[in-house]
């Protein structure tokens, strides 16, 4: 088995809710687990996610998790999962989910280099980077 990278997003308890938009964003299969089902079922926060994974048709991962009860929850502002490809519908269908309700910080347009590129936060705060190749010549 080769070795992935899979990004894996803390969130204050909305972990259920931005793994289920992300399914929506891009499909695949969503496998939940909450503390409860590993602990005490009555405890605290037990309905929060302690992992959750989505497998998406496109090959990639997403793996997210609530901040444990008793764990102070730190949104980290020098990290954006990057969506790249030459797929220009298929990535500009993403861009549109993720960038409805969010913030765009740089509009998905040509760049300089001949991309098209885009930047923004989703409506979880989670910050996206978008690349659309350009098309070979």
């Amino acid at each position: 088995m080769a070795a992935r990278l899979n990004p894996y997003i803390s969130f204050a308890d909305t972990a259920r809710a931005a793994l289920e938009f992300y399914r929506e964003v891009f499909g695949g299969t969503l496998t939940l687990s909450t503390f409860g089902e590993f602990g005490d079922e009555q405890a605290p926060g037990a309905h929060l996610i302690m992992h959750g994974m989505l497998e998406t048709p496109d090959g990639f991962t997403l793996m997210a998790a609530d901040t444990p009860p008793g764990m102070e929850y730190a949104p980290g502002s020098s990290i954006a999962v990057s969506l790249s490809g030459d797929d220009a519908a298929l990535l500009r269908g993403w861009w549109d989910r993720l960038s409805e309700g969010g913030t765009v910080a740089v509009p998905l347009e040509k760049q300089m280099w001949g991309d098209e590129f885009g930047m923004c936060s989703d409506r979880f705060g989670i910050g996206w980077m978008v690349n659309i190749a350009a098309p070979s010549e």
